[in-house]
């Protein structure tokens, strides 16, 4: 009995002395020891090795089938006038008269989005090329041999029973030092030392909750990094955009303000920091929001505002239509691109499928979170342009630095339905089509 209880007192020392001097310390410095690096060689080692053995189990078993590609639909490329022509061509048609083969086009383009439109593959996981002995996006793997299998079980032990209650641990850790740090940082009088002690214990806390997700991250351009009296603007993926962007820097969040445990973190952090939290009618009212984001931007001494722009959650896959309210305050624009690695771990939230905790758990039970983020240099709003187009300018800036598809779509399409405008753009075009040969494509 003496025997079992010296063995679990000497893991609780261990577990102590890792989570304490191998992980809390280091993070609370930004030191890194190179544990998580080297965990990730190893996990890219292990994940090339799954790879080969599954082609080549593929190959030596007929019964396993190949996976199949993203898309099922080969579009045609090119616009609404130039499909028209083509399909005009066998039969040309003075200008200003209808044809009844244009419809075929319409038919062709509805049929398309209704099998496999662009916007609902941006709200599920994006599939994976091999197995990464975590998820099965892909319902197409199967059972290979006896060694893969062996090594997919001793990871889910690993990942369950070290990596799970560590994380955990951290996670608690993290956010209970936040809740008290900025607590007691709010009882001081509003000073510059005020201000240095809010950012260091906002960036300890994000540091800590990092290392438990075994986030590495790798921050190019550093030079461009959002200053103060700045709007950061960025891709959506998860909720945890926030932890890595947090994690080189300090922001000022703006949100919709929650009950329960998120609701006592956002008052204590409002404490010490000037984030901007709104209640839920304010929310709706776009001219009180728009004036009191321009006012904390007005105040060069506060920190950057974090809005995501896109509104929901995207499969890290596109970057979808950027609301153009957040482009309407004024102010330098840095824009700033997200890109995650899928194969350590699935970062994206879909909020429909699943709520915070079970997405958490998701996340907590993964390999890593493995990212990258580019810093973009600075924009502005230029003299010929509104804030709608200003908006689809850093969209397609972000979505081009992070190897990203450029979507016009807008994500609240992922609850609501398309809008009326949308259909009379549209039919707006044809129209000019039919008139005039040209309009608002030719013209561009």
């Amino acid at each position: 009995m003496e025997a079992g209880w010296s063995a679990a007192g000497g893991l609780l020392h261990l577990w102590l002395f890792v989570v304490l001097f191998l992980i809390l310390l280091p993070a609370m410095f930004g030191v890194s020891l190179g544990v998580t690096g080297v965990y990730i060689q190893v996990l890219v080692h292990i994940l090339e090795w799954a790879t080969v053995r599954i082609q080549r189990g593929r190959k030596e078993q007929s019964s396993v089938p190949v996976p199949l590609p993203n898309g099922i639909i080969e579009r045609a490329g090119g616009s609404m006038a130039e499909e028209l022509e083509r399909r005009r061509r066998s039969r040309p048609l003075p200008s200003g008269e209808f044809a009844l083969s244009d419809a075929l086009y319409f038919l062709k383009t509805g049929v398309e989005s209704i099998v496999d439109d662009q916007v609902t593959q941006r709200f599920s996981s994006e599939e994976l090329a091999s197995w990464n002995l975590l998820t099965r996006t892909n319902h197409n793997f199967r059972y290979i041999s006896l060694r893969l299998t062996v090594i997919w079980g001793l990871g889910v032990l690993v990942r369950y029973g070290v990596l799970f209650p560590l994380r955990i641990t951290l996670a608690v850790i993290g956010l209970s030092w936040l809740v008290i740090g900025t607590s007691l940082v709010g009882l001081l009088p509003e000073s510059s030392a005020k201000r240095w002690l809010s950012e260091l214990v906002h960036l300890t806390c994000y540091r800590i909750c990092a290392r438990g997700l075994s986030a590495t991250v790798q921050y190019h351009n550093k030079e461009n990094r959002p200053q103060k009296g700045g709007i950061c603007v960025a891709n959506h993926t998860t909720p945890i955009d926030v932890v890595i962007l947090a994690n080189d820097g300090c922001y000022a969040m703006v949100g919709q303000i929650h009950g329960g445990l998120l609701g006592v973190i956002q008052r204590s952090m409002v404490r010490s920091c000037p984030h901007v939290w709104f209640e839920r009618s304010e929310m709706r009212d776009r001219h009180a929001v728009t004036s009191r984001l321009r006012a904390h931007v007005a105040a060069r001494t506060k920190l950057p505002i974090l809005i995501f722009p896109e509104g929901t959650c995207i499969n890290n896959t596109s970057v979808m239509m950027f609301k153009k309210g957040s482009f309407e305050i004024g102010g330098t624009i840095h824009p700033v691109a997200i890109k995650y690695d899928p194969r350590f771990g699935d970062a994206f939230w879909n909020s429909s499928k699943y709520n915070m905790v079970s997405y958490l758990l998701r996340m907590m039970t993964s390999w890593a979170i493995v990212v990258n983020v580019w810093y973009l240099p600075p924009m502005t709003i230029q003299e010929d342009e509104d804030a709608a187009q200003f908006a689809s300018r850093v969209k397609s800036a972000i979505a081009d630095q992070g190897g990203l598809l450029d979507l016009a779509w807008d994500g609240g399409l992922k609850r609501a339905k398309v809008k009326e405008s949308f259909r009379e753009e549209q039919q707006k075009m044809y129209s000019c089509f039919i008139v005039g040969h040209g309009g608002p494509e030719s013209s561009a």
